[in-house]
């Protein structure tokens, strides 16, 4: 008898697709609407997650769109300042939120309230990019003249790219109770100090995300027509919540959101897509294997897979060079070379921040 399941892809089945696929050749990829040609200029931005993908694309060639390159900088000193961490120095972008407010800033739409604040040793940060100065600002004259230099960057990066590709890491933030202004760390943990007057917990939900992340996505499309936008959601859990919960269970949470609204997003709009690195990381085919022993960060051999597969199925011309894809791996940043904002939470708990 005819069913509608009859003569389906093995990929649609659970005991071909999954039960019996070697974890190495795990490939939850279907039919990407789009691929990446060469000249094509790929932006990057997210989570801690997002630096793995910046750092293969310039590995690969030339599609790495940088607009926020500190090349008056020796290279070292580049590096530690964060320039090509990401197609700009915005530092972690966690939530749509984030993004949304960077965008609304960089075309003259928003002014935060806060603009500097003093960290622990009397120096000077960026409240939106409390990192990016690992020793800080002289003062707060040089933060606002910094952030200029970087919202230019971001208007250039928004109007001539061909593609963003845009890791969503987390829920749940803190935000100002003055303006809205959302932090990407608390406020006191790398700068400023806590005022339950002016500072608020909050935890998205999906409809919250979801619109925030469209806003940002349909604003840029109207100033970039042609751009074209690839989501994909940060496997790596939760540093800590602020939730009365286990840091497991908000982490399940923060996670579905993030990857309801990214589905959300696909199904209407064709210029939009989704690429599953979350489910190559923590699906039962890899059973935890490509996590390291802390059970949270990604090990060189998962994110050497993941690139392998956005490769194999997003890079034009890829396809069929296998060599050049394995030697993906050889280029894995260990877990030491990330910058990761998050973590410095728990860090500033144990009295190290």
């Amino acid at each position: 008898m005819s069913h509608p399941y009859a003569g389906l892809p093995d990929r649609q089945f659970w005991s071909r697709g999954v039960a019996t696929v070697e974890s190495h050749l795990f490939d939850p990829v279907s039919g990407p609407r789009f691929q990446i040609r060469p000249g094509d200029r790929v932006a990057t931005a997210g989570s801690c997650f997002a630096q793995h993908i910046s750092r293969r694309l310039r590995a690969m060639g030339g599609n790495f769109l940088l607009a926020e390159g500190g090349e008056h900088l020796p290279p070292a000193e580049r590096e530690a300042r964060q320039y090509g961490l990401f197609s700009a120095r915005y530092g972690n972008i966690y939530t749509p939120m984030q993004l949304w407010q960077l965008w609304q800033e960089a075309f003259g739409d928003r002014q935060p309230d806060d603009r500097a604040w003093r960290n622990r040793h009397g120096r000077w940060v960026d409240p939106f990019r409390p990192s990016v100065e690992p020793d800080g600002y002289e003062s707060a004259e040089q933060v606002a003249e910094d952030r200029a230099a970087h919202l230019a960057a971001v208007r250039t990066l928004f109007e001539t790219a061909d593609y963003l590709v845009f890791t969503l890491g987390l829920t749940e933030a803190w935000r100002s109770r003055i303006d809205g202004s959302i932090y990407p760390l608390a406020p006191g943990v790398a700068g400023g100090e806590f005022d339950p007057a002016r500072h608020e917990f909050v935890n998205f939900s999906v409809g919250e995300t979801e619109e925030a992340l469209e806003k940002v996505l349909l604003a840029a499309r109207v100033r970039n027509p042609t751009l074209r936008v690839i989501l994909t959601v940060s496997p790596v859990p939760l540093a800590a919540t602020y939730e009365t919960r286990h840091v497991a269970v908000s982490t399940s949470y923060s996670k579905a959101v993030l990857r309801v609204a990214a589905g959300e997003l696909v199904r209407r709009h064709d210029w939009i897509d989704y690429f599953p690195s979350y489910e190559v990381i923590t699906a039962s085919p890899t059973g935890g294997l490509y996590f390291e022993e802390d059970r949270r960060a990604v090990s060189p051999l998962g994110v050497a897979h993941v690139m392998r597969l956005f490769t194999h199925h997003y890079v034009e011309g890829t396809g069929a060079d296998e060599e050049a894809i394995s030697r993906l791996g050889d280029v894995a940043l260990p877990q030491s070379g990330v910058i990761c904002d998050e973590e410095r939470m728990d860090a500033a708990r144990s009295g190290e921040g």
